[in-house]
């Protein structure tokens, strides 16, 4: 720890930890015209997706029940069925996946872990494939800032925004007036060794008062085979070094004071210990390399509201994160390396809405970040991050409007421990403003347009600001802004029942300036200089169709499809020129159709993109092929109590079946890290 930052950290430390450690996300979302407050009194009158079809911006949501209609068994299966999302997948389940969204990079795009954003100041990139889906109520991706203006000034600070919300407990939701425990157990099993077991436990103490624990655990050898093609000589390979040992556990607690106020906390704990087998070479099959990641936070929140029409948000986060790197051949060049990340979070909302119409937000947030390695530079940034929002927003019947100013303040130091510990400026300190605007119109009875600007930046991270023969401490940041037109059409949803049609289209224009990017500075040193620019343009189309056939019988389909063109703007003269951004597809979609019956529900479903270049100079040899891959799901619950003893404890067995990738298509989403072939799961759950 830093010895000048030391009393301010221990002070935001004593206070997470004193209450607790935190945050139910149900408990986040905007509230000004009644969408989604789990309060005591109010009622949940509308599904996300329905909220999502009346944002200001785009804005796209799969629940829980989505989830299974889609056949989705990971977070990268859920992602593939979000419009504008480009994933890259390292293959197997321990791969690592980034998300990047309508051409900005993963660096621009936020992640949220129930309602607070989640920190990686080293390298930027959030790594999703930590999140798994059997604890997951809902994922939202909202682009740009959209109509939810009671929020922290951190979740405003983005491109875009992937929320992860959890699974809210039972009796938070029912309010049985009998203490009960509720549990849910789950074992998955699959290809290639993988073994996945699930617990969860909820225990009500009192009417106010709710405690749940999860803990899961996953085990893989993804040893799977792949063909592996050099000229006109095919081989039959097998991935090698690629096991994995990954566990997350967390506790919950919510307490609701009153009919006016609710306090929750969350403690989490993730472990992964995983091999990598880098990319594929001819010839060889020699990997060592280990990574293992740790990741433990607490998170406190608090909200409550007063009958004049103002509300408060606070919430406190302290997370620690541990990287340790392996290289594991001694004639390498690459450095092995440990790394630890702190960071210390704190906000505070304000919403007052004076009328049904008009509500107004202030936001403040605090955060400090630093890192140190084991690495020869014996360099350790730290990052003061204040951030400010004042929002508005006007609602009527038919129109909706938000404006939202963003004031950012960074504040970078380092210190050099070859240097008797001195502290020294860092990286370039920034101050800016940045304004969004969005609106939404009803023309007719389910038909809305809507528009939306933003201008945001990203700051640069420690390893472009610091790492050893890479980094520059006289980076600025980068500068994007987004411009969005669309559409969406519904009809048929009602607040009584959950079926009909829903389209929604959106054109969209990107730029990115001053791109950080690495050049040269000789054969062994590169260095991190602003001189990139890249242009975005693209359409993202959604449709979904929910209908019954009989009284026990549905019908759902749903489709997804982006088309962007991601080009590099930076030299005009340069033959690279107009070119498209390395890793970005031009076509990507999804789609599913499902069969709910009293039998076994059914469902079918797809993915691909289009061929991607690995680099931006498209170089010959370096195009990585499109894919298309289907799937299938069975699934099948069993009530094992009477429906004629309502007194009696619920209790339900649960079967599924996945066959992943069913044609055996061998397909890359990064180069040289062939995907699995063929695979299958087969999960079964249980829970009173």
């Amino acid at each position: 720890m830093f010895p000048r930052q030391q009393s301010v950290a221990l002070r935001i430390l004593v206070v997470a930890c004193t209450l607790v450690t935190c945050i139910d996300v149900s408990a986040q979302n905007d509230s000004i015209v009644g969408k989604q407050e789990q309060l005591p009194e109010v009622t949940v009158t509308e599904t996300k997706h329905q909220q999502a079809q009346r944002s200001t911006t785009p804005s796209f949501a799969i629940d829980r029940r989505d989830m299974l209609r889609m056949g989705t068994t990971d977070m990268a299966d859920a992602l593939h069925r979000l419009p504008g999302v480009t994933l890259r997948d390292y293959g197997g389940a321990g791969g690592m996946k980034t998300v990047c969204v309508r051409g900005f990079g993963a660096k621009h795009t936020g992640v949220s872990y129930d309602g607070v954003a989640l920190g990686e100041s080293q390298n930027g990139e959030i790594d999703v494939s930590r999140y798994g889906l059997d604890n997951l109520s809902a994922l939202q991706l909202n682009v740009g800032d959209n109509d939810h203006i009671f929020i922290s000034a951190r979740q405003a600070s983005t491109p875009a925004m992937l929320s992860i919300e959890t699974i809210a407990p039972v009796h938070a939701i029912h309010h049985h007036n009998a203490p009960s425990p509720h549990l849910t157990t789950q074992l998955r099993v699959g290809s290639f060794d993988y073994i996945s077991p699930m617990l969860r436990f909820e225990q009500q103490i009192s009417s106010q008062f709710t405690v749940w624990a999860v803990g899961d655990y996953i085990y893989a050898k993804n040893d799977y085979p792949f063909r592996l093609r050099n000229v006109s000589v095919e081989t039959k390979e097998r991935r090698a070094n690629s096991k994995m040992n990954q566990g997350h556990a967390e506790v919950n607690m919510r307490w609701e004071l009153n009919n006016r106020s609710v306090l929750s906390g969350k403690a989490y704990y993730y472990d992964n210990d995983r091999q990598l087998p880098g990319i594929v070479r001819y010839y060889t099959n020699i990997s060592r390399e280990t990574l293992r990641d740790r990741n433990a936070f607490g998170q406190i929140f608090y909200q409550t509201r007063w009958n004049n029409g103002l509300s408060l948000k606070l919430t406190g986060k302290v997370n620690w994160a541990a990287s340790f790197y392996d290289n594991g051949l001694t004639s390498s060049q690459i450095i092995n390396g440990d790394y630890w990340q702190r960071e210390y979070y704190t906000s505070m909302s304000w919403l007052y809405a004076p009328s049904e119409h008009w509500a107004f937000n202030y936001a403040a947030d605090y955060f400090l970040n630093n890192l140190n390695s084991t690495l020869p530079t014996d360099t350790r940034p730290l990052r003061h991050s204040i951030l400010q929002t004042v929002s508005a927003r006007f609602h009527s019947n038919r129109l909706t409007a938000s404006f939202r100013l963003l004031q950012s303040n960074y504040i970078n130091k380092e210190k050099q421990l070859a240097v008797n510990e001195q502290e020294e400026s860092g990286g370039r300190n920034q101050h800016r403003l940045s304004p969004s605007v969005s609106l939404s119109y009803l023309l007719t009875d389910g038909l809305r347009l809507r528009g939306s600007f933003k201008d945001i930046f990203r700051m640069p991270t420690f390893n472009e600001n610091y790492y050893y023969h890479f980094g520059s401490k006289t980076l600025i940041p980068e500068k994007t802004q987004q411009w969005n037109l669309g559409v969406t059409f519904t009809q048929g949803y009602r607040k009584s029942h959950d079926y009909g049609y829903s389209l929604s289209l959106d054109a969209y224009y990107n730029q990115v300036k001053d791109m950080i990017v690495a050049v040269p500075y000789n054969m062994f040193v590169w260095r991190c200089i602003n001189v990139g620019k890249v242009h975005a343009m693209g359409v993202d189309f959604t449709a979904r169709w929910q209908q019954p056939l009989t009284d026990k019988q549905m019908i759902c389909a749903t489709a997804n499809y982006s088309l962007q063109r991601v080009v590099n703007r930076t030299n005009s003269s340069s033959p690279y020129y107009n070119n498209q951004i390395a890793y970005m597809p031009k076509y990507t979609g999804g789609a599913s159709l499902s069969w709910e019956n009293p039998w076994v529900n059914l469902s079918i479903h797809g993915e691909g993109i289009s061929s991607r270049w690995t680099n931006n100079e498209h170089l010959e040899g370096t195009l990585v092929n499109g894919y298309w891959e289907m799937g299938t799901t069975a699934w099948r619950s069993f009530r094992l109590t009477k429906r004629n003893e309502p007194q009696t404890r619920v209790q339900e067995l649960s079967l599924r079946f996945d066959l992943k990738n069913m044609f055996n298509k061998q397909y890359e989403i990064v180069g040289a890290y062939p995907m699995p072939g063929r695979n299958w799961q087969v999960t079964i759950g249980y829970q009173f």
